[in-house]
């Protein structure tokens, strides 16, 4: 090789190696960044365009929203999306709700500090942590074993020792813990479970989507002299509510 070429070489290899090492340092600032501060502004952001603007000005809901670190309940790939005004994907063909659907159901709950909480699909734990946050206790059940799981462990690594998950079908509710002040599922099934209607206590509340996986809405269920009112309240899109075969209900 003539003493050119042999330059020329140096050169290049040693821009290659200039590059990758900028690129380095600016990948780590921009991880550093996103994890930090960038991520508090977000969640400002969201609270504030996302579920005030929209109707939801309850003091202690929209603190709750501002502390708990939605970022930390979606996949790593898409973090950058955590406060974005979307579902996420979590896997499993699941997905974590749009922060003003989380908000929304939690507001229709009308919640108290005392209360007694079943979450039925637990899925990324976002919504668990929300109620965790509001309520005294929530018995949150899961049917997928990897997300109830990973859940658990985030919700102990956070530090909601109030917050208890089970891997289980949801249908069939948590009778050792019954009655529940309030209910809030997370799945759809084509008609409300007689069963979670029965471990709903008195003067209690539940929030579920029912219908198919074409036309769907929240419905609000109150109990007052033993009977339930319903009302629907949103017309919404969740995953189907499903057996331990995969089945829907």
């Amino acid at each position: 090789m003539s003493k050119t070429k042999t330059s020329l070489f140096l050169i290049c290899l040693f821009t290659l190696a200039i590059s990758v090492l900028a690129w380095g340092v600016l990948k780590g600032e921009l991880e550093q960044n996103i994890s930090g501060s960038d991520f508090q502004n977000q969640r400002r952001e969201m609270v504030e365009k996302q579920i005030k603007k929209r109707g939801i000005k309850d003091r202690l809901i929209l603190d709750t929203f501002l502390r708990v670190p939605r970022h930390r309940f979606v996949p790593d790939e898409i973090k950058s999306l955590a406060y974005s005004d979307r579902a996420l994907p979590i896997g499993e063909e699941q997905t974590i709700s749009q922060p003003y659907i989380v908000a929304f159901m939690t507001k229709a709950l009308n919640l108290s500090p005392q209360d007694k909480i079943l979450e039925i699909g637990t899925g990324s734990g976002y919504q668990a942590a929300i109620l965790g946050e509001l309520c005294d206790s929530v018995f949150t059940i899961e049917i997928i074993a990897s997300l109830g799981n990973r859940a658990k462990l985030l919700l102990e690594e956070l530090g909601y020792d109030n917050i208890i998950v089970k891997i289980g079908d949801g249908y069939q509710g948590w009778e050792e813990y019954a009655p529940f002040d309030a209910i809030i599922v997370t799945c759809a099934p084509t008609q409300v479970p007689t069963i979670l209607k029965d471990q709903l206590k008195e003067g209690g509340r539940m929030i579920i989507p029912v219908g198919s996986s074409y036309r769907q809405d929240l419905v609000l269920l109150r109990k007052a002299n033993h009977q339930l009112v319903e009302e629907k309240v949103l017309p919404v899109i969740f995953v189907p509510m499903v057996d331990t075969t995969g089945k829907k209900y």
